[in-house]
Formats: C-alpha cells, structure tokens, sequence
C-alpha cells in the first residue's frame, strides 16, 4: 500500500515536508490543484505544495478536479500498479493511502470509497468542523484548539477520529503563530496514525460547530461590536486575509495589528470617543467602538505597504471618522 497526498495552502505544505521525512510514510504522489493567477500582475502562481513537493522530489500532479476518471487513475496506480483506470486497479488490489491536508476542495465518491482517505483538520472535532477552524477559534476566544486526525466520510468533517492533540490558543497569537504550531502538531500525528493505526471513534454528536469560510464582509472592522472582538478579527486574519477598517472617504484600509486600550492605558483625551469610527487622537490612531477602543498599530493603505501607523499619519491626511 502507498501513500498519496493531497494537499493546496502552506499549512500543507508543511505536513506534506513532515511525511517526506517519514521513511516509511514518504508520499509517492501528491496531488495539488491546478496554478492560479495571483497579485496585482495576475501571475500564474503554484499552490505552496506544488513547490514544496518540487522541492522533495516527490512526484506532482496538479487534475482540474481529483475527482476525474484520469486522477482517480493516477492515485490507484501511485504504488506502481499498471492499470488503465481507477476501476481495474482498484480490481487489482491497487489501494492506497490517502492523506488529506487544507485542499480546499470536496473529495466525492467514487474516490472517497476507493481508498482509504486520513484528513488533517485542525481543530478538536466535533468543534469546528468546515473551511476556516483556526480563524473561527480564534474569532471566538477560545482558549485552546488542536488538530484530529479523522477518516474522511462523506459528510462535513463528521467522519471517525482516531488520534487528536491540543494546542493552547495563546492571547496574542495571530492566525499565523498559532497555524505555525497546529501544522507542527498535524505532522507528528499523522505520522503516528500511520505507523501506530490507532482505532477510530466515531465522533460525540454534542458540541459541534461549524467553521464557515471567511466571507468578504467579516473582514471589515464594525465599529458597533464591541471593541474586544475586533481586535480578535485582527489577529484572526492576519497575516493571510487580513482585516480592514472603512474610513469616512468610503476607502478601506488594510488593519495588520491592533490592541485593546483599557482605561488605565489612555489618557484623558484618548479615552473620549463621542461617536463610534475611526479617529486620531494624541497622535494615534484609534478605532472607537461598542463598547471599547481599539488602536490600530500596523496598517496598509490601498495599494500601498503595510506600515506602523505613526508613519501612515505623517503621510496622509487624518482620516476622520466613518
């Protein structure tokens, strides 16, 4: 039996390189999605798969869909097996083993009963299952998280789990730091799952939530929430989608970090805010909202760089309030 990967973002990618380093368990195929153009040239651009499996020599694919006939093939025949489609090498006895990992894409049947299919989800199911379980773990407050390794089913992550380990949630961890030690996490129990092949357990039916995708509105920073759960936004999206604050010209401004202002930390005149928005005060620039006031430490302006906001300030004209 071989391995095959699937896998698309740099979380991926990272437990892609962990089972490369796993004799045993080293990937003979991994399957990415197709290049993408991307930035402001609308370049073609590689998923970070793609160039880490070019990196370890690992054979790439990259199907429009992994649920076509001709890609079905190529996972039924990773492990050398010489047959013209899925059907007879799966009739040959060509079974695989196939690890899914942040791919962004739903794997249907036939494939999803022609092998057997291990996901990478970090999160502790049955809390957030879907697409965005760190930003919601953190979007949310939570204080802690981890990653289960469950066997892929047909349902929204609902599938058994045989292994999981937790991970604190940190109070300045950003997206970032905190997908940094999950994808960490993630390798070294897949690999474990794979050489110990603990049992499965099906999953608890109470405490599920869903981890829904970022939509384009939950990023922009509404000053009518409080000022708390703001700043959790921030931290949530950076440094991968990042928030954004409308200023009173009706322009968004990329927000990369923020911090909570208590009211031993302002000065007087810092501390009044007379409307919900954005506003300058005592040089700083602040985000007054409902309740709580959230200073806004690193920006990017459209079409420009992100900066610490004293620099951003001394460039451009104060921006008011919304």
């Amino acid at each position: 039996m071989s391995t095959v990967f699937i896998g698309t973002s740099d979380f991926a990618a990272a437990v892609l390189e962990r089972l490369a380093r796993s004799e045993a368990n080293r990937p003979a195929l991994v399957l990415t999605r197709p290049d993408r153009p991307a930035g402001r040239g609308r370049r073609l651009r590689s998923p970070p798969v793609a160039e880490r499996a070019t990196a370890l020599g690992i054979r790439l694919e990259q199907p429009a869909s992994v649920n076509a006939p001709e890609a079905r093939a190529l996972i039924a025949q990773a492990g050398g097996a010489a047959a013209g489609d899925a059907g007879a090498a799966e009739a040959q006895g060509a079974r695989q083993t196939v690890i899914v990992c942040s791919f962004g894409a739903l794997i249907k049947e036939p494939l999803l009963s022609e092998h057997e299919i291990l996901n990478v989800h970090p999160s502790l199911l049955p809390r957030w299952r879907g697409a965005a379980p760190v930003e919601r773990a953190l979007m949310a407050g939570d204080t802690q998280t981890g990653v289960s390794i469950m066997r892929l089913t047909a349902g929204l992550d609902s599938g058994p789990v045989c292994l999981a380990g937790s991970e604190p949630i940190r109070p300045d961890d950003t997206y970032g730091s905190l997908a940094q030690r999950l994808q960490q996490l993630g390798g070294e129990l897949i690999v474990r799952a794979l050489d110990e092949r603990p049992p499965f357990a099906e999953q608890p039916q109470d405490g599920v939530t869903y981890a829904e995708k970022i939509a384009p509105e939950e990023r922009v920073l509404d000053p009518a929430r409080p000022a708390i759960e703001l700043e959790r936004i921030v931290r949530a999206l950076d440094p991968h989608i990042g928030a954004r604050v409308a200023l009173r010209d009706g322009t968004l401004l990329g927000v990369h970090r923020a911090a909570l202002l208590d009211a031993d930390s302002q000065g007087e005149s810092v501390a009044v805010a007379a409307e919900p928005g954005v506003s300058v005060r005592e040089g700083r620039l602040l985000l007054d909202c409902t309740p709580g006031v959230l200073e806004l430490l690193v920006v990017q302006p459209p079409g420009g760089r992100a900066m610490d906001a004293g620099p951003y300030l001394r460039g451009h004209a104060a921006p008011g309030r919304r």
